[in-house]
């Protein structure tokens, strides 16, 4: 029974076996694949090494490189950060730069040559934050010992009772806004520069963001009034500091600072004309007009990002210089000398005190050349407490 049901198992196989074996049709030899269309899907790892070798490969558009290697977008980022612009619908005046998203590639000083946000960024972190907080530890470090290891500068000479307007109250309103603004943005900006390495630690994320936030605006709010009141006091005491006779021998024996003596000079010495000229006019000019760009305060100007990286690195660098000649200005017009804060706060000096330091002012002032009561206010009926 089961061998006739056998056979017929074995001639099926046979002859399924020779059709699968057998040569195409000629109807099947002349089908093609049904055609495709649109860009295809491919794996980046199943892209073939030799890609690269293809002709004119450097040079493809981003379509073109679509098709060698899916999803590779080189062409387009290339030109990105190369800085080519995009169409934007921003009008140019109000955003120069909408449909630029990387800058060129260039080299601040400072920094390697890549796009300029990233040498901005480079400058910022590797030479001014560092550098400039060094500098300004080294200045307080620096009086700091000394007062630790000399103390203040003492009058020699008692009192003798009688007064010598040293500051006018205008003189004296004007230097007083502009130390307390100075004083506003010094502080503001130190926390704005350092406070993420040395305060948020402390506090937490949180509180610093509102703490540096706060200050910012007020650092915003108190630009204004320096450079008002930098400009009057710039006016106000530019005739008294200007070189006179004296001056060099002054610094070439650092104001008799060695010698226990303090050398002759006029209203303001050698010392105080440096801190003038370098930090009042040279570098709190540089600071303000930064400040003004960084503000976009400055009319007609074009505020790019270059512009205001630029402006960002001259402001701090400014900045950071002036503060460290400030630092030795506050410290001698307040503890570092006898009398000294007391000449701003009540605008006037014993004679004693101005012959000790201030000596050929003292003597215009004893012949007459300059009056020893400028103001309209009357002086103290005592000395003051010097």
């Amino acid at each position: 029974m089961f061998r006739p049901l056998f056979a017929l198992f074995c001639i099926a196989y046979c002859v399924t076996s020779a059709l699968a074996q057998s040569p195409p049709t000629q109807a099947a030899a002349t089908q093609t694949p049904a055609a495709t269309s649109g860009v295809q899907a491919q794996n980046i790892f199943d892209v073939k090494p030799d890609a690269s070798n293809e002709p004119g490969y450097a040079d493809q558009s981003n379509g073109e490189r679509g098709k060698v290697q899916a999803g590779n977008n080189a062409p387009l980022w290339r030109q990105v950060g190369a800085g080519k612009e995009a169409y934007s619908s921003l009008s140019k005046t109000e955003a120069p730069e909408a449909g630029t998203l990387i800058q060129p590639f260039t080299q601040y000083p400072g920094s390697r040559l890549t796009n300029a946000g990233e040498a901005w960024r480079q400058v910022r972190n590797n030479w001014i934050i560092p550098y400039g907080g060094a500098l300004v530890l080294i200045v307080l470090g620096a009086i700091g010992v000394f007062y630790w290891r000399n103390g203040a500068f003492r009058q020699h000479a008692p009192n003798t009772g009688r007064v010598i307007e040293r500051f006018t109250p205008f003189e004296r309103s004007a230097h007083w806004a502009n130390a307390i603004a100075f004083s506003i943005l010094g502080i503001s900006g130190l926390v704005m520069a350092f406070g993420k390495f040395v305060i948020q630690p402390v506090i937490g994320s949180a509180l610093f963001g509102w703490l540096a936030f706060a200050l910012k605006n007020l650092h915003n709010f108190a630009g204004p009034l320096f450079a008002v009141s930098l400009v009057i006091v710039v006016l106000t005491f530019i005739k008294d500091n200007l070189p006179a006779k004296g001056d060099l021998v002054w610094l070439a024996k650092g104001g008799g600072l060695l010698s226990g003596k303090e050398l002759p000079s006029g209203r303001f010495n050698a010392g105080e004309k440096i801190i003038f000229w370098g930090g009042v006019f040279f570098l709190g000019l540089i600071v303000v007009g930064s400040g003004l760009v960084l503000d976009k305060l400055v009319p007609g100007l074009i505020f790019e990002r270059s512009t205001m990286q630029i402006a960002h690195m001259t402001h701090a660098v400014a900045t950071v210089l002036m503060m460290a000649m400030f630092i030795g200005h506050i410290y001698i017009g307040t503890v570092g000398m006898e009398g000294a804060y007391s000449a701003m706060k009540t605008g006037y000096v014993d004679e004693a005190w101005a012959k000790e330091h201030h000596e050929i002012w003292y003597d215009d002032v004893k012949s007459g050349k300059i009056p020893a009561q400028r103001s309209l206010a009357l002086p103290p009926a005592q000395t003051a407490q010097i």
